[in-house]
């Protein structure tokens, strides 16, 4: 920006050149990231009169925010401000100025005399506006660049720095340093509000210092430094000490015996939040992911990003890895915003290394209590003094790593504890973050086979997290996360109660199960809702549903592009993300991660999947299972008949989808998911997979598009085998003869004795999770019930049920599924 039309004095003109020759000697060691990305973002009016507002003056960030200013092409704090030249010989102005020479205090004065004048000014000349944008120049922000410990230890903070600590951070942290421009506040309307220059520029304090202070809390998280503080809180809370008063009465104990316990417990739950610590890990994670990875990317990001200010964030992803919150964490740092504080097993809380982790903001909490009163009181008291302070918070709901690739049923503990503490004390409305994370090849992928195979689960720990080490050497492909749509916590409890924030605190009320149970649903159909379909997807997709796991190259590309064909056209989320590869391309992808192999024949390649690689790639068709559940549901009608008509095909997806929808998380209702049936056979026809309207037919065999159908319908039936073998054993059983458990088990050895009869021997086919989430289906259907005993009662809407299995298995595998429900095999 030319200076040419701006009077300096000749003082202000020495001090300006003075500040250049700073400037650039500063320059030669400190790079700048300036958020947010696009710039544009930040919504600032190139034509309108602008001020930059500083929290605390210090003449480093001055220089910092004129450099990228100069590279931004925006209006130069060093020079004076455009049409209000009059008001001074810059554009900034500091909240805050610290005097003293080695220990520095903050001023006591009130307001800036600059902005004072501005407001003055303002309010004599009714035409003049301005622009006032808050700026937080954190140095050492961006760990892009970092390497060093030495530059962790000098990174950005809350405490008060000396000019010698201020010169060290910028010395050794200035490659990373990040400029955040916030929303520009108009002084025109703070003027116009208040018709007195002193009130306004109070107002304008208020404004200024609360966007720069959640610009800092969004970058390095809130002031957490008066441990103790939250200590005595907890302790001295009217819920803990209820807790102890009510064990004072019914136990022969002591009040010191009790604080202690309650002290103990404290310190055993808290985080003890370290930037320096969580600046140190992303030096390794940096090298880690490079090693490992192909590349990480992240969807969606941008929509979160301007949602977060000002609110209490809970991410919510779904947990395939121990991997999961190292890297999201990691995420969350490089793109301007504070790692979690982290819900940790207290099995995870280990001498040495879980003091680390706890510096990195992981909080422990018990498996179960229950049983103990106390700990419950002090765990959700410290839970709701962290959201009070503004702390994100991020935990699985899940409750454990994903065996199968399919999303675990969600347990609403965490959830419950979260709604009440915010009822409690409502500051910042709650966001809860969705967030899907997609791998192309799982660390713990043999470990998990041998689980499902019947091997017992080894506990989670930290040994798990360093084993990681031991592959480094491999390549695992990319990771994809996906942001979902975030769900807000004020409009599920408005939909309940709208007198919801007059409760009194301990209350629970009568519709909080209800709640929680539909928020845990919603964050899981969200997290499904945001997936990413990568290669590897696609070919498990495509080639696990073949008998022998292998295609004609022909044909594989033809059912990838079938696939990609159905994603683009059928009903889905916005936030659903696709590989931008070709179907070649997907091919030899898969080739070089080494899942799929050639085959070389006369009449054409065959390409297929090694026999060590099937069961593991059945986790990565999982994984985008409910994308594909309509399609299969239409496609599995016409692996036995060749023609049906539209209304038989409506009335067995009525039968099948509430059970679909809740294990699969899909997002439609029983009734709209009838319309969406309806497109998708429309998409069916387009395509040439069938033809007709009230009687519908599939193309004559030996075509593409015949293939590509019996395929498609192959890919539900482990789903549909699961449901009929269930039926089967409680209709050979009969009513009231099995309780819950005794059926589940009953099932899983019936499935694995048919697993090695008709099907490759795939142990997710016999996982217990599946068998008892559909159990609890029925129940919840109305299909069977419990007795007095817990036996499961039916009656003949169970056996109704049974017969759809005709239209979509082979006679062979029903009678199978039969003979060995009864018996005979």
């Amino acid at each position: 920006m030319s200076s040419g039309s701006r009077r300096l004095t000749i003082l202000q003109y020495l001090r300006l050149k003075w500040h250049l020759a700073l400037r650039a000697i500063l320059h030669i060691w400190v790079r700048s990231r300036v958020f947010p990305e696009p710039l544009s973002n930040a919504g600032i009016d190139p034509d309108t009169p602008l001020c930059y507002i500083m929290d605390t003056y210090a003449l480093s960030s001055l220089l910092i925010l004129d450099q990228v200013c100069e590279q931004k092409q925006l209006v130069r704090p060093l020079y004076p401000i455009k049409g209000a030249e009059h008001l001074g010989g810059r554009a900034w102005a500091a909240l805050r100025r610290l005097k003293g020479i080695f220990v520095r205090r903050h001023t006591s004065r009130r307001s800036s005399e600059m902005l004072k004048n501005m407001a003055q000014y303002a309010l004599e000349h009714p035409e003049f506006e301005m622009q006032l944008v808050p700026v937080s120049i954190l140095v050492g922000r961006a760990p892009d660049k970092e390497n060093s410990l030495v530059k962790v230890l000098f990174s950005e903070g809350w405490d008060v720095g000396g000019r010698l600590g201020r010169l060290f951070s910028t010395w050794v942290n200035g490659r990373g340093t990040c400029v955040y421009m916030g929303t520009p506040l108009s002084l025109r309307e703070l003027v116009d509000e208040k018709s007195d220059a002193a009130i306004a520029v109070r107002k304008l304090y208020r404004l200024a210092r609360t966007q720069l202070r959640q610009t800092r809390e969004t970058a390095i998280g809130p002031d957490l430094s008066h441990r103790r503080t939250l200590f005595k809180q907890v302790i001295a809370s009217d819920q803990v000490q209820a807790t102890m008063a009510a064990r004072l009465e019914s136990e022969d104990t002591t009040q010191e015996k009790l604080r202690t316990e309650a002290e103990r417990a404290v310190r055993e739950i808290a985080a003890n939040y370290s930037y320096t610590a969580v600046r140190f890990s992303d030096v390794l994670l940096t090298w880690f992911w490079s090693r490992i990875f192909n590349g990480v990317e992240l969807n969606h990001f941008k929509r979160f990003d301007e949602n977060a200010s000002g609110k209490e964030i809970i991410y919510v992803p779904c947990h395939r890895s121990h991997i999961d919150y190292l890297l999201l964490s990691y995420l969350l740092y490089i793109n301007g915003h504070v790692p979690p504080h982290i819900a940790a097993g207290s099995n995870l809380n280990l001498p040495v290394l879980g003091q680390f982790i706890r510096r990195c903001g992981a909080f422990f909490l018990r498996r179960s209590f229950r049983k103990d009163p106390l700990y419950a009181a002090v765990f959700n008291e410290y839970l709701s003094i962290i959201l009070g302070q503004g702390v994100a918070i991020e935990y699985f709901i899940e409750g454990g790593r994903s065996r199968t690739g399919r999303l675990l049923p969600p347990k609403g503990g965490m959830l419950q504890m979260t709604v009440r503490a915010y009822m409690r004390q409502p500051k910042k409305p709650i966001i809860f973050q969705p967030v899907y994370i997609g791998y192309e090849q799982l660390v713990e992928g043999n470990s998990y086979i041998s689980e499902l195979g019947g091997k017992e689960k080894k506990s989670e720990s930290l040994s798990d997290l360093f084993s990681v080490f031991g592959i480094l050497r491999r390549n695992y492909g990319k990771v994809h996360v996906n942001f979902g749509e975030p769900i807000y916590l004020d409009s599920l409890l408005q939909s309940h109660d709208k007198k919801w924030s007059e409760l009194y605190t301990e209350d629970k009320p009568d519709w909080l199960p209800e709640l929680v149970d539909g928020l845990a649903t919603s964050i899981m159909t969200n997290i499904n809702g945001a997936a990413d379909v990568n290669p590897v997807n696609l070919l498990a997709t495509s080639l696990l549903a073949t008998a022998k796991h292998a295609l004609p190259r022909e044909e594989l590309e033809y059912q990838l592009d079938l696939c990609l064909k159905l994603l683009k056209s059928t009903p889905s989320s916005a936030s659903i993300s696709i590989t931008k590869l070709g179907v070649k391309e997907i091919i030899e992808y898969g080739q070089e991660l080494g899942i799929i192999e050639v085959r070389q024949h006369t009449l054409g390649d065959i390409l297929f999947v090694p026999e060590k690689s099937a069961v593991q790639l059945t986790y990565f068709r999982n994984n985008i299972a409910h994308l594909f559940a309509l399609p299969s549901v239409i496609a599995s009608c016409f692996l036995v008949r060749s023609e049906l008509s539209r209304a038989r095909v409506f009335q067995l997806f009525k039968q099948i989808y509430p059970y679909l929808r809740k294990e699969l998380f899909l997002p439609w209702s029983d009734e709209d998911a009838k319309n969406i049936l309806a497109e998708h056979l429309e998409v069916f026809n387009s395509l040439g997979l069938i033809t007709g309207n009230r009687i519908l037919k599939r193309t004559g065999g030996g075509s593409q598009a015949a293939g590509g159908l019996g395929l498609l319908g192959r890919g539900m039936l482990h789903t549909f085998e699961r449901y009929f073998i269930t039926l089967s054993a409680l209709a050979n059983k009969g009513s009231g003869a099995l309780s819950s458990s005794e059926l589940e088990e009953l099932c899983i050895l019936y499935a694995q004795r048919i697993s090695l009869l008709h099907e490759f021997d795939a142990p997710e086919f016999y996982d217990k999770t599946l068998f008892r989430q559909f159990i609890t289906n029925l129940a919840s259907e109305g299909i069977v019930s419990e007795d007095d005993d817990g036996k499961l009662m039916f009656d003949k809407k169970l056996l109704a049920m049974s017969a759809g299995a005709r239209l979509v298995m082979s006679t062979e595998l029903r009678h199978g599924i039969i003979q060995v429900a009864s018996g005979n095999i």
